[in-house]
């Protein structure tokens, strides 16, 4: 199928995706725009995948205080190389996610973080919630490995519902960065000030 120009110019405009990537997306979606979008995600997000084993020793530290200074963030993002770190994609990822922390108030960055003795003690109480309420010894189990999720979501920021787009996660935006900029890009720490907390 023969793509006209001015097509692959509109996923361009569309998707920031490279000349070469846009036709051949266009191509197996036979023109379609939408499945060319949705192609070009899907196979950008794979790249981003096998990206996420490379190191990340560049980056920057974003500071981010709230309207009114009640509230104020310091992140440290990290990527590849320091060209990618000045980046307006970058920055603006940067800038989301402290946005982010300031508003969702997460307690970890990854649920990798979180201690032992404080995840047992949550599956503890999760099992007392379900025994409470009556559910039978072999539901429990699959109850609190649900649960679980739900409490990774409350607390570790990578797990959370991105608030500027509640359908994707934190680790969602960052995948998607990833695939558009062709490097690594890890959240490497954060903390969080609030007045009186």
């Amino acid at each position: 199928m023969e793509i006209e120009a001015h097509l692959v110019k509109e996923l361009r405009e569309r998707t920031q995706a490279g000349f070469m990537d846009c036709k051949k997306a266009l191509e197996n979606s036979s023109g379609n725009m939408e499945k060319a979008i949705a192609y070009l995600r899907e196979h950008g997000l794979a790249k981003a995948q096998n990206k996420a084993l490379r190191e990340t020793k560049e980056g920057l530290v974003y500071s981010y205080i709230h309207a009114g200074g009640k509230i104020g963030v310091l992140l440290e993002m990290s990527c590849e190389t320091d060209f990618v770190a000045r980046t307006d994609d970058f920055q603006n990822l940067s800038k989301h996610i402290a946005m982010h922390i300031a508003a969702a108030n997460p307690k970890y960055t990854t649920s990798a973080e979180i201690p032992q003795e404080e995840l047992e003690k949550e599956k503890e109480i999760l099992k007392n919630q379900a025994k409470n309420e009556g559910k039978p010894e072999h539901i429990i189990e699959k109850m609190i490995e649900g649960r679980i999720k739900k409490f990774y979501e409350e607390i570790c920021l990578v797990e959370q519902p991105f608030i500027k787009d509640d359908k994707k996660k934190v680790q969602d935006i960052v995948k998607e960065c990833i695939a558009k900029l062709g490097e690594n890009i890890t959240i490497r720490r954060f903390c969080r000030f609030q007045i009186g907390n």
